[in-house]
C-alpha cells in the first residue's frame, strides 16, 4: 500500500500520511530484556532502520510519524474519556475496556462476542468482567518503562496507542486507515470500539488490509526458517525490483516471496529502465523541431495505457493491471527504435517522445522512477553480477573466448559459453556492433517457471 499517498495525491486529492511508531509493548520490553538494553533506545534504532529501508524503497515519507513514547498525555486523555463514557473499568492499577457496553463490537470483522472463546485471542485474566475484554491502561511492573496516570503508574495497552495517535493527528474521523489482514481482529476492532466510545462522531471511511507473506507458497515465518529482511533482499536485488516486484500482487492478495518471481521482476525492470534509457538517448539528438502532432495508431496505445492505468488504480489500487498494461507502450517504443518497419514510420520521434512521456508520468505515479536511467541499469548489471558470482572482466573475457569459438566455427564451444553464462543469470545479446551482456533469470529458475506454467 506504499503507493496509495502517490496515487492520491495524483488525483489531486490533500493526503495527510500518519504512520505511527509503537515504542511501548510487551514484545519490545521481553526483547530489549534479553539485550540488556532501555525499551525506547532499542524500539529508536529499530524505526529508524525501518526509515532508512522505505527510503531504498522510494516510499514518500508520511507527514508525521508519532511514537507512542511521545504522546503519553493524549493516550492517557483518551483513556479518562472512555472511563467517563462508561465503557471501561478500573481494576486495581489496570483499565479495562468493556465490550459488552459496546453493542457494535465485532462490526468490522463480523465476528459475533460469543465467538470468541477465552485464550485464543487475548489472556486470560479473572478479574475481566468478559474475556474479551482488553487493556487500555496496564500497571507498572518491576523492570519495565512506567508513566504516571489518574490509576497509577503503568503504561497503555496496544491498541489504544493506535486510536490516541491518529485521533491527535486526523481526529476522530477521516478516511483510511491500512495494516495488515491479522490486524482485522482483534486490533482494528479494538481500535473502533475504544475510538467511538471516546468520541460518538468516530469513523474511518475506508479500511485497507494488505495480505500476508508467503514463501515459496508457504506462510514466512522464523520458526520455519524461511524469515527474509527488505535489508537481505536488497543485498542482492535493486529495492526497485523489489518494488516492482511487490506491485505484482494485488495487495489484498498473498504475496508469494520465491527467487524466481523476483529474479522476473529484476529482469522486468531492467527491460524497462533499458528501453527508457534508448529513449532518452535518441531523443537528445531531436530535442527541437519536434511536431505536437503524433500518428494515430500512437495515440491509440497512449490513450489504451492512460485508460488501464486509470481504470485499475481506481479500482481498489490495482496495480499488477497497470504493470501489465506498461507491455504494449514499452513494444511500440522499442518497434520505433529497433525494426526496420519501426525506423521508417512517419513522426516516429514524435511518438517515441509521446510515449516516453506517459511510461515516465505512470512510474513516477508508482514510484518506479529512478535517479537516472543509466545509474539504475548499472546498479542492476552490479547486483546480477554479486549473484552470478562474478566479475565484469570475467564476463569480457568469456565474451571474447566465445568471440573466438564462433570464428574457429567451433559452435559447440560457443553455445556452451552463453549456456554458462545463462545458468547463473547472465544472458549474451549479439548485434552487428557486438555482443554485449545484461541480467537475465537464471536457466534453471526459467525452467522452474516453465515448469510450473
Amino acid at each position: 500500500m506504499f503507493f496509495t499517498g502517490r496515487y492520491l495525491k495524483h488525483l489531486g486529492y490533500e493526503v495527510c500520511y500518519v504512520r505511527n511508531f509503537t515504542d511501548v509493548d510487551d514484545k519490545i520490553i521481553a526483547r530489549a530484556k534479553e539485550l540488556a538494553e532501555d525499551p525506547i533506545s532499542l524500539s529508536r534504532r529499530y524505526c529508524d532502520e525501518f526509515i532508512q529501508d522505505m527510503v531504498h524503497l522510494q516510499c514518500l515519507p508520511p507527514s508525521v510519524e508519532p511514537r507512542v513514547s511521545d504522546h503519553m498525555p493524549h493516550i492517557i486523555d483518551m483513556i479518562k474519556q472512555i472511563v467517563d463514557n462508561g465503557y471501561a473499568y478500573r481494576v486495581e492499577g489496570d483499565v479495562f475496556f468493556s465490550v459488552e457496553n459496546f453493542p457494535e463490537y465485532g462490526q468490522l470483522s463480523g465476528r459475533k462476542l460469543e465467538d470468541n472463546r477465552a485464550g485464543e485471542r487475548v489472556a486470560v485474566d479473572s478479574r475481566k468482567r468478559n474475556p474479551a475484554d482488553f487493556a487500555l491502561w496496564k500497571s507498572a511492573k518491576e523492570g519495565e518503562p512506567f508513566w504516571e496516570s489518574p490509576w497509577g503508574p503503568g503504561r497503555p495497552g496496544w491498541h489504544i496507542e493506535c486510536s490516541a495517535m491518529s485521533a491527535a493527528y486526523l481526529g476522530y474521523s477521516f478516511d483510511i486507515h491500512g495494516g495488515g489482514m491479522d490486524l482485522v481482529f482483534p486490533h482494528h476492532e479494538n481500535e473502533i470500539a475504544q475510538s467511538c466510545a471516546a468520541c460518538k462522531q468516530s469513523n474511518v471511511s475506508y479500511w485497507i488490509h494488505n495480505g500476508f507473506v508467503t514463501v515459496d507458497s508457504e506462510k514466512m515465518s522464523k520458526s520455519l526458517g524461511n524469515f527474509f529482511t527488505i535489508r537481505e533482499v536488497m543485498d542482492l536485488y535493486h529495492p526497485l525490483a523489489l518494488r516492482l516486484f511487490l506491485m505484482g500482487t494485488h495487495y489484498r492478495s498473498p504475496i508469494n516471496y520465491s527467487d524466481v518471481l523476483l529474479e522476473s521482476a529484476s529482469e522486468r525492470i531492467f527491460y524497462i529502465y533499458q528501453t527508457l534509457h534508448d529513449c532518452e538517448n535518441v531523443l537528445s539528438q531531436h530535442d527541437k523541431g519536434l511536431q505536437e502532432s503524433i500518428p494515430p495508431e500512437t495515440l491509440n496505445v497512449i490513450n489504451k495505457f492512460h485508460n488501464d492505468f486509470s481504470t485499475s488504480m481506481s479500482d481498489d489500487l490495482h496495480t499488477p493491471v497497470v504493470l501489465a498494461a506498461l507491455s504494449d507502450p514499452l513494444k511500440t517504443i522499442n518497434d520505433l527504435l529497433h525494426t526496420r518497419k519501426g525506423k521508417k514510420q512517419a513522426m516516429r520521434i514524435e511518438s517515441v517522445a509521446a510515449l516516453e512521456k506517459i511510461i515516465r508520468n505512470v512510474l513516477s505515479v508508482l514510484g518506479l522512477m529512478p535517479t537516472s536511467y543509466s545509474e539504475a541499469l548499472q546498479q542492476l548489471r552490479e547486483m546480477a553480477l554479486k549473484r552470478a558470482k562474478l566479475t565484469e572482466d570475467k564476463i569480457l573475457q568469456k565474451i571474447e573466448e566465445r568471440s573466438e569459438a564462433r570464428k574457429n566455427k567451433d559452435y559447440e564451444k560457443s553455445d556452451a559459453i552463453r549456456k554458462d553464462l545463462a545458468f547463473v543469470g547472465i544472458a549474451l545479446m549479439d548485434s552487428p556492433d557486438g555482443t554485449s551482456w545484461r541480467p537475465a533469470i537464471p536457466l534453471p529458475l526459467q525452467e522452474q517457471q516453465v515448469a510450473a506454467t
